[in-house]
């Protein structure tokens, strides 16, 4: 029996009949989180499922790999656009929350 656990919708990778991304449980996996530890924080999830969505991804690497890099910078891309949207209609609270930030990492 050949069970799909990844679809491909839109361009999104989703784990099959759920609304959950490949993206959230690669990225999860790749942390250093266990499959069984990835189903207690997505519990619509069972075992099987983190286990094909694991497989699929090590079958299709590459790929999988690019799609994250490409959805990585298509987010920077608009953070950035929104940042300096949010600077140049709102200083004030721009300057509030760069210094926020700074205060944050030092």
């Amino acid at each position: 029996m050949n069970q799909e656990y990844v679809t491909n919708i839109n361009g999104a990778y989703r784990l099959a009949n759920t609304r959950v991304s490949l993206d959230s449980v690669v990225h999860a996996w790749r942390s250093g989180l266990s499959p069984e530890s990835i189903v207690d924080d997505f519990p619509v999830l069972t075992l099987e499922q983190v286990y094909g969505a694991i497989a699929f991804y090590l079958a299709h690497q590459d790929e999988i790999d690019e799609y994250l890099r490409q959805g990585a910078a298509e987010y920077e891309a608009l953070r950035q656009k929104h940042l300096e949207q949010l600077r140049t209609t709102k200083p004030q609270l721009y300057q509030k929350l760069i210094a926020h930030k700074q205060r944050q990492t030092a």
